[in-house]
């Protein structure tokens, strides 16, 4: 029993020391991963939470398009970007304000909220159809080597044929017809055969006078 003491003792003592000399900075850790947990959870509430308020924004902003009333849209609109600008809705926001402005032949605004849905959204297909539409504002302000640049950048298979034809457009635009027309026969060999915009390429092309295969 006296040795059982003793050992036990031991223990102690031991524990004793290893505390007074670490502790502390067990203390300092522990605080540091519940703090850290409690972070990553108001972090997760918080996304959903904005994820929600933001989904309603846009519900908001549809249904004001769909009424044509472009002021509400608009309110919408700036509202995600500058609100939600982390969301998913944001970049969206943008298209469609971006589309309102050039309705109302604001071509700077519209090419300002599409370099910014390019810039900003985390999906390559909105990346993509922004910088389209980036590409088509600037073609028609006649911005032609700005737009080609644009166009320039990688960008999804999915995307590629439209690339290729504004690309043929502007560089039409710019004098150079055999240029051109390699651009519209990139997009025409990308172009399932029973994709209607392929009749509209190939248009183009027989316009230029060569066979499109």
């Amino acid at each position: 029993m006296a040795t059982y003491d003793l050992d036990e003792q031991e223990r102690l003592d031991e524990l004793k020391a290893w505390w007074k000399r670490w502790g502390n900075l067990t203390l300092i850790a522990l605080a540091v991963v519940i703090t850290a947990a409690a972070g990553w959870r108001y972090w997760q509430n918080r996304t959903v939470t904005q994820s929600l308020e933001a989904a309603a924004v846009y519900e908001k902003l549809t249904q004001s398009l769909t009424a044509n009333d472009a002021k509400t849209a608009r309110e919408a609109g700036s509202m995600l970007i500058d609100q939600y600008k982390g969301t998913a809705y944001a970049p969206r926001a943008a298209l469609l304000l971006a589309k309102l402005n050039v309705i109302a032949k604001d071509m700077k605004s519209a090419q300002s909220q599409l370099e910014w849905a390019a810039a900003n959204s985390k999906e390559p297909a909105i990346k993509d159809l922004a910088r389209l539409r980036l590409a088509g504002v600037q073609f028609d302000q006649k911005q032609y080597d700005v737009a080609l640049k644009t166009l320039s950048g990688s960008h999804s298979d999915a995307f590629a044929p439209r690339f290729d034809d504004l690309k043929g457009d502007i560089l039409l635009a710019q004098g150079k017809p055999t240029e051109a027309r390699a651009a519209y026969q990139g997009a025409f060999g990308k172009l399932a055969e029973d994709n209607p915009y392929r009749n509209i390429v190939e248009l183009k092309l027989d316009a230029l006078g060569g066979a499109s295969k």
